[in-house]
């Protein structure tokens, strides 16, 4: 799994500069158009917060876990629709700008969370925290398949029968290249080069291959109540990211001058500058190199 160094690396890093771009809990995971891209972003992101919430049956005091939890955009759409809210994240930028915002958030690995941290929940969200689960070394030594299942088995322990679990994802698509063709000394237009800059910019995370993977290490601990593709929303939404970074604002460029000392002395982060530049994973979804699906469990 990605540690707290690598998700630190990704989102910390770039913490402030999201807040100033997309709001002080903006939400960085795909939003649901479904096919009206007339929507803002905040709106497309509010339909995804409201559609997560119809699915988890949540209501006035609901008890929710929202693991991997970001900005905390979703614990502040169920909070104020009266749920009693926590989230959990590895990223210390992200829980720091949480707490700020008056929302319960703790930095912690949320495949590691038993009934004796915070006890059982009567839903549980995780938007985004699945693509972390699983490093590349992981899964090449045939270890996937148990990483997710062990997780689902721990999930169990966190709510009642008939509590439901919302993820959403990103997969690798129909058109992933070879592993061993993917390389950042590749073809600067091909599918291993952009897939490259992918695993650059999330150090420690592979991703599940397809839905079914997933749905298959769910069971039989739990039966699927719904799944949809979100590819297509994904895309409009980075476009839509692409454009607030751009907006300028005084203090966010004086942010993006401060991490020049990083390009120029840390060869990790100099690697990201093509991430900056073209945006790998907008390419990968419209290449269907990668997919992206929402997924409605149900512990059975």
């Amino acid at each position: 799994m990605a540690t707290q160094q690598d998700l630190d690396f990704t989102y910390s890093t770039i913490d402030r500069i999201f807040r100033l771009s997309v709001g002080e809990t903006g939400d960085y995971s795909g939003a649901m158009y479904n096919g009206d891209f007339s929507l803002s972003l905040e709106e497309a992101q509010t339909q995804k917060h409201a559609f997560i919430a119809d699915s988890l049956r949540i209501g006035p005091g609901t008890s929710v876990l929202d693991m991997g939890c970001g900005w905390g955009p979703f614990l502040t759409y169920i909070k104020g629709k009266g749920a009693i809210a926590r989230g959990v994240t590895l990223s210390t930028g992200q829980a720091q700008a949480c707490k700020q915002n008056g929302l319960t958030v703790d930095v912690k690995d949320c495949r590691t969370i038993s009934p004796a941290d915070f006890g059982t929940f009567d839903a549980v969200s995780c938007i985004g925290g699945l693509e972390h689960f699983c490093s590349i070394e992981q899964w090449q030594a045939g270890q996937q398949d148990a990483v997710y299942a062990d997780f689902f088995q721990k999930l169990h322990q966190l709510l009642p029968v008939g509590g439901r679990f919302y993820m959403q994802t990103m997969v690798f698509g129909n058109n992933m290249p070879l592993f061993e063709s993917v390389s950042l000394d590749a073809d600067k237009d091909s599918d291993a080069y952009y897939l490259a800059l992918m695993i650059a910019q999330f150090p420690g995370s592979w991703l599940p291959y397809g839905p079914e993977q997933v749905i298959r290490n769910a069971e039989p601990q739990f039966k699927l109540i719904s799944q949809s593709s979100g590819r297509l929303d994904y895309i409009e939404t980075i476009g839509q990211w692409r454009k607030r970074f751009r907006q300028f604002k005084l203090e966010k460029y004086a942010l993006y001058a401060s991490l020049l000392p990083r390009l120029l002395t840390n060869p990790s982060f100099r690697g990201l500058i093509d991430v900056f530049r073209k945006s790998p994973n907008r390419v990968c979804f419209e290449r269907e190199i990668m997919d992206h699906y929402r997924l409605v469990f149900e512990k059975v």
